[in-house]
């Protein structure tokens, strides 16, 4: 039992810093050969975790062989435009001028229903609005609207706007001070113990998020009591 919980544990930190190296993405927006990794990685996992006999070395050097063949093409691929297209493709355009590519959407075996579902999502109901669309190495599909159709910003009729869009930070998380966020603030715990006391909160463990923004903005909301 402690041989297995042991393998297990050295096996699911390997393939979690294996796909970290492979960066922040969600599994529908992995390309191609990261989606090859990550099911090869997992199927060569399952095997040392469910054997004993097969010595734990046997299932971790395959992992580490693939491990490092993805980050050597994704080395050569940031220098190597061919390269690069060959192991993630080139987007295709599926709508251009508000003409729906028929030959593109066969060529990628894209049905007219995922289109139309695609377009739908982003709130489009007529293709013919659309300048371009196109499907993206992820399969994502990305769509441009015509300049007639998109909404109106404040440049384009040259109206000054003052900039007061700010980032929180995240000071309580759940009852949990981070006070590393705190110093990033250039604030300390009893700043932190004043604003609650304004609120009527006396701890940090009745508060579920506490932010603080560049423009000085609090967001507070307390914890709900359970019924």
């Amino acid at each position: 039992m402690a041989t297995a919980l042991f393998r297990t544990i050295i096996l699911y930190f390997l393939i979690m810093a294996g796909l970290r190296l492979m960066g922040k993405r969600q599994i529908g927006e992995l390309e191609p050969s990261e989606l090859v990794l990550t099911m090869m990685v997992s199927d060569l996992a399952t095997v040392p975790m469910q054997d004993f006999g097969i010595p734990l070395l046997n299932g971790l050097i395959p992992i580490l062989c693939l491990l490092s063949l993805s980050m050597l093409l994704s080395l050569l691929s940031l220098k190597s435009l061919r390269l690069r297209g060959l192991i993630c493709g080139q987007p295709t355009i599926l709508i251009r001028e508000g003409q729906i590519q028929q030959a593109a959407m066969r060529q990628n075996r894209f049905t007219l229903d995922e289109l139309l579902e695609e377009l739908r999502g982003q709130g489009i109901s007529d293709p013919t609005t659309v300048k371009y669309a196109v499907l993206e190495n992820s399969g994502q599909l990305s769509v441009l609207l015509r300049a007639d159709q998109q909404p109106i910003t404040p440049a384009q009729l040259k109206q000054p706007v003052e900039d007061d869009v700010f980032l929180p930070i995240v000071l309580i998380n759940d009852g949990l001070v981070i006070h590393q966020n705190l110093r990033k603030c250039s604030r300390d715990i009893k700043w932190l113990e004043k604003e609650l006391s304004n609120r009527h909160l006396r701890s940090p463990s009745e508060v579920f998020l506490m932010t603080l923004d560049q423009g000085d903005h609090i967001l507070c909301i307390p914890k709900e009591i359970p019924s």
